[in-house]
């Protein structure tokens, strides 16, 4: 009787013992499921996340390229706007070339020669001047054939020589080609004697220019022709 009771005994308590590991089990395989599905959800919460963020992104990448688009064609409408209207004039000091240009097409390209930057100091120790070539946006103000040169009081001094009280003593004849246009404050677009030496920064400031391409420059200009110089 005792042997059956200790028997059964056993039995129950392996049964106890076997619904425990049962119980475990199952409760370890839901917390595994659990902590799955956290992660998954946490996962897919982070893609959405972050797929709503590039795509809010993009919204403002969108607006932003809008924005400088708008504003370029504001740019450009503006440039149109101050663009020289007609044929006119691109001196490049640095380059030494001039360019007849009408709105965006280059007429001609021709090889000139502009002012040397050179500086030169009256003996008498009150004058100076600088031999540039002026910049900015200038215009023709004159037209001239076989122009007649008056010598300013520099090219005295330069060479040496006393400045004349009589003004027949400045003028000089056939040293500016068959053509000038004046550009203002004695400054001209003219020929040269010397065009051994175009392609190169050796004037006084004046634009020198071969004898056939200032036929041309001539001929395309007139007076209030834009000439932009830099």
């Amino acid at each position: 009787m005792n042997t059956i009771k200790d028997s059964m005994g056993k039995g129950l308590k392996g049964l106890m013992t076997q619904k425990k590991k049962i119980f475990l089990i199952s409760i370890i395989v839901l917390a595994v499921f659990l902590v799955m599905e956290a992660a998954g959800y946490f996962l897919s919460s982070r893609s959405t996340t972050h797929l709503k963020t590039d795509s809010k992104d993009v919204k403002v990448n969108t607006k932003s390229l809008n924005v400088f688009k708008a504003r370029n064609n504001v740019l450009k409408n503006r440039l149109a706007g101050l663009s020289p209207k007609g044929t006119y004039i691109v001196v490049d000091t640095a380059l030494n070339r001039l360019y007849l240009k009408k709105g965006d097409k280059t007429l001609k390209e021709i090889v000139i020669s502009a002012g040397s930057g050179g500086i030169l100091e009256d003996p008498a120790g009150n004058r100076e001047w600088v031999f540039d070539t002026p910049r900015g946006e200038l215009s023709v103000q004159s037209k001239t054939v076989d122009p007649v040169w008056i010598k300013p009081d520099w090219a005295f001094i330069e060479e040496g020589e006393p400045v004349p009280q009589n003004f027949k003593e400045r003028v000089e004849e056939g040293v500016l080609g068959e053509y000038a246009l004046s550009i203002g404050n004695g400054y001209l677009i003219h020929g040269t004697l010397y065009t051994r030496l175009l392609g190169r920064n050796v004037t006084h400031g004046c634009i020198r220019v071969g004898d056939e391409d200032l036929k041309a420059v001539y001929n395309t200009s007139t007076i209030g022709t834009k000439v932009i110089i830099f």
